[in-house]
């Protein structure tokens, strides 16, 4: 017994409830022996010809029936309990990780390229009708899409900018949020800091290009610090340029995060 319980001291911290089952598996092992043992003392000891299912020893009198009784009542309770020790959270979350890395990181991982090199050949180009239907929003849901199988899901999701908000920033909230348990972690709260600052990248690079289309003016205020002025083709480049330049260093910085001690089993996203 003094066995039993130091390897199960030496390994719960690693396996807790491998551990616990195995202590009492072990004792029933022990408590079988002992029962074993005492009858066997009790042929040995006595004369008289009582029921060997009776031992008597030092007085005290041991019903082999009861014995197994409470023996087994005591292994289903190390069992429970070893059932309702929680795993640590590691282990918890590992197959909801898993999980998650397989449903978001496609969408991010093609995201990234699109940024890298569509995304950057368009911006080069000053396609501003490009850059729009890049950074574009499904449209929202309409009566016709109600009669539709699907309520018009499909349709609309193939609509999404191939670097929006709801094909590839989404995506990446969902997959920082993976990173928390009960309370939001410092891994989570910085993959979610990042997300927030390209998501103002593109949204500023889709009010430009809608700007530069002559679909929509510049807001009261000015935009991007241009005054109450409509800005100028080049004056509205320039500022793409540096928001393309802004957002690709919170893409590579959310990448950094999201990568910091992944499990080694899980590959790496790359960066842009």
């Amino acid at each position: 017994l003094f066995l039993i319980t130091h390897y199960t001291h030496h390994n719960n911290t690693h396996h807790p409830n491998q551990s616990m089952k195995l202590a009492a598996s072990s004792i029933l092992l022990s408590f079988c022996i002992l029962e074993q043992s005492v009858e066997t003392y009790a042929y040995s000891t006595t004369s008289s010809k009582s029921s060997c299912n009776e031992v008597h020893v030092t007085g005290a009198s041991i019903n082999r029936k009861n014995f197994l009784l409470q023996s087994s009542a005591a292994v289903l309770t190390l069992n429970t309990i070893a059932i309702a020790t929680p795993l640590p959270a590691e282990a918890r979350g590992r197959a909801t990780l898993e999980q998650a890395y397989d449903r978001y990181t496609p969408r991010i991982n093609a995201g990234g390229q699109f940024y890298a090199k569509d995304l950057k050949a368009i911006i080069a180009k000053n396609d501003w009708a490009a850059l729009a239907a890049a950074t574009a929003e499904p449209p929202k849901r309409t009566k016709a899409d109600k009669a539709k199988a699907d309520g018009g899901i499909a349709e609309r999701a193939a609509q999404a900018g191939q670097f929006s908000d709801s094909r590839v920033l989404f995506a990446m909230d969902l997959y920082a949020a993976t990173f928390s348990d009960n309370s939001v972690s410092a891994k989570t709260k910085a993959m979610k800091d990042e997300v927030e600052a390209l998501r103002k990248v593109v949204q500023g690079m889709h009010t430009s290009a809608r700007i530069a289309l002559g679909e929509e003016k510049a807001v009261e205020g000015g935009l991007f610090g241009f005054g109450g002025k409509s800005p100028s083709q080049a004056e509205l480049a320039q500022k793409v340029r540096g928001l393309y330049v802004e957002g690709g260093n919170a893409f590579n910085q959310y990448v950094y995060a999201a990568n910091d001690g992944l499990p080694v089993t899980l590959e790496r996203l790359p960066y842009l």
